[in-house]
Parts: structure tokens; sequence; C-alpha cells
């Protein structure tokens, strides 16, 4: 039987997917231009795919807690770090 909590994550990161391509411009053809506010949302939806992935389908929800945090603080480092070096 299915875990209800590995599905649930699953159907997230599916609507995460699917907003993030629909936010966009490309998919939609013509001239693009790069966009700040669509960036920025589309790095945060990722922040929160690789947490439900490395959370949920890495085993880390039920490793120990200094694990748990290393891995979040990690993330933190890691998007901030591709955030800043897109804004600036």
């Amino acid at each position: 039987m299915p875990d209800p909590l590995l599905t649930g994550s699953w159907l997230v990161l599916v609507v995460i997917t699917v907003l993030a391509w629909w936010l966009s411009p490309g998919h939609a053809g013509g001239h693009v231009e790069p966009s700040i506010p669509i960036t920025v949302a589309v790095i945060a939806l990722s922040a929160v795919k690789a947490r439900l992935i490395i959370r949920n389908f890495m085993e880390v929800r039920t490793a120990p807690l200094w694990l748990r945090r290393t891995t979040d603080a990690w993330l933190v480092v890691l998007w901030t770090a591709v955030l800043a070096i897109y804004l600036f």
C-alpha cells in the first residue's frame, strides 16, 4: 500500500512543476524578457521542491535531528547563493 505522505509529496511536486512552467514566459512563444519577480518565484518553488525531495524521498525525515537541520541549512545557503548570484 502506498505511503500517503509520499503520494501527497509527489502531488505537491507535480503541482509546483506545472506552476513553475506556467510562470515561465518561454512556453507562450514570442519575445521573452527577463523578469525578476518570476525568477524569484521559480527559485523559491525550486527550494520547496528540493526540501520535499530531500526530506521525503531521501529518507531524511526519519534521520537524526542534526542531519535534518544540516540539510535545511545547506538548502538555505544554496538557494540564497543562487538568488544572490542572479540578482547581483
